[in-house]
């Protein structure tokens, strides 16, 4: 039983089929996402289709090893090896957990309430329709300052989510928006990134936070560092201090926590709500509950505070994890988990990006190049690498996506 189809899910789920055990997966939706591009959705430069695949597609050809249901979890009876989710109750031999993670608010209602975030695919579509109907509004308004709320946008969280979405915005803003907009004078607009660390990008080498960082302030970026967004009210931002920044777009991308699981002990639960595991992923005080991926609180030696929340860590443990259950359904010892860290890859616009590899540091356009390869192979789906790799293509060459469509609801009309 594998809850949640994301990366580390779904590799798990692809591994454990080769070794013929019976898998059944849930996820609350019925395709899998590729988060990194999501900004990409945000800002209008790739479709919704483009970075998602159904899950029951991925796995077609298995009909009887594999079974998907679209559910969430409700509790975990551990003793009596059951799930309960919103369709029922689901008996388990081996229970993985690869839930993810979400926006983590720090427990200011306001701001969870009026800011935008950037976890999944509706969330970017809502990103987009929010900065387009922005820019709609503010033609209708009276003078610069009654506009300016609506123009300006502000992203608090200088980690890569941050940075790649405040770069393609102010692209954006450059080469794209002064052809929608003709009338408007866009120098007006600002593009905030706020960051309480004393640098952004903190999880890279302080040379390519530096080079980032420049890269950003040529982009006309405001950056501001050791700065805390302490209220919003959906009209304006308030920072630490008596400083207000007039805006209706906020986006936070600061900080992640997990979501706690009824029926689980309280001591398994550590930092952020991650769940405590030992060195094969298996959850503290258990014997066949697993938890992989950001979800997942291993302490070592060289992460004490726990391996970093990226794809490649949930992927690893996804491979090695199907090993190691084909093993202890033999009665075999198991292998410990252990990160190898390919490095860290950041874009922050067109030509330019920061690379942390294992022996070196790239940056600009050969950094930019190495990105563009890493999250187009990433991508599941020949079509879908297809897709984006012509629209990666086309933007390049006419600098002018065609997907600035603001597409509402029934109940948003």
């Amino acid at each position: 039983m594998i809850v949640g189809g994301g990366f580390g899910g779904r590799r798990l789920a692809e591994k454990l089929l080769k070794k013929d055990f019976q898998v059944v997966l849930i996820d609350r939706n019925n395709y899998y996402q590729f988060q990194p591009l999501l900004y990409q959705v945000a800002i209008a430069g790739l479709e919704p289709s483009a970075i998602s695949f159904p899950l029951r597609r991925m796995f077609q050809g298995k009909k009887n090893d594999f079974h998907f249901r679209m559910a969430e979890i409700v509790s975990v009876n551990a003793a009596a090896s059951i799930l309960e989710t919103t369709i029922g109750s689901i008996h388990y031999d081996y229970l993985v957990l690869a839930t993810g993670v979400t926006t983590n608010f720090y427990g200011n209602e306001n701001i969870e309430e009026k800011a935008l975030t950037m976890k999944s695919v509706s969330d970017a579509i809502l990103i987009r329709n929010t900065i387009l109907e922005n820019l709609e509004k503010a033609i209708n308004c009276r003078n610069d300052e009654e506009r300016l709320p609506y123009l300006n946008i502000a992203i608090v969280g200088g980690g890569p989510a941050g940075v790649e979405l405040a770069g393609s915005l102010a692209e954006m803003r450059k080469y794209i928006l002064p052809r929608d907009y003709p009338d408007y004078d866009f120098h007006q607009m600002k593009i905030f990134l706020f960051e309480a660390m004393d640098r952004i990008l903190v999880n890279m080498s302080d040379k390519s936070s530096v080079t980032a960082t420049r890269y950003l302030e040529r982009l006309s970026v405001n950056i501001q560092t050791s700065t805390r967004v302490r209220d919003y009210n959906g009209e304006q931002i308030f920072l630490e201090g008596s400083e207000m920044i007039p805006s209706k777009t906020l986006i936070w991308t600061a900080g992640v926590t997990a979501s706690k699981i009824e029926g689980l002990e309280a001591s398994v639960f550590g930092h952020a709500n991650r769940i405590l595991t030992d060195e094969i992923n298996r959850v503290k005080n258990t014997t066949n509950i697993f938890a992989i991926g950001d979800l997942s609180l291993m302490t070592t030696d060289r992460y004490p505070k726990g391996h970093p929340q990226v794809a490649p860590v949930a992927l690893q443990q996804a491979s090695l994890l199907a090993k190691n259950l084909l093993s202890l359904s033999n009665g075999e010892k198991s292998k410990p988990f252990r990160y190898y860290d390919k490095g860290t890859l950041t874009s922050i616009g067109r030509n330019l990006a920061v690379a942390d590899l294992k022996r070196i540091s790239l940056k600009g356009f050969i950094a930019w190049i190495v990105w563009s390869l890493v999250h187009l192979f990433s991508i599941v789906g020949g079509k879908n690498k297809i897709l984006i790799f012509i629209d990666w293509v086309s933007n390049y060459l006419i600098y002018d996506p065609s997907l600035r469509l603001l597409i509402k609801t029934k109940s948003n009309l």
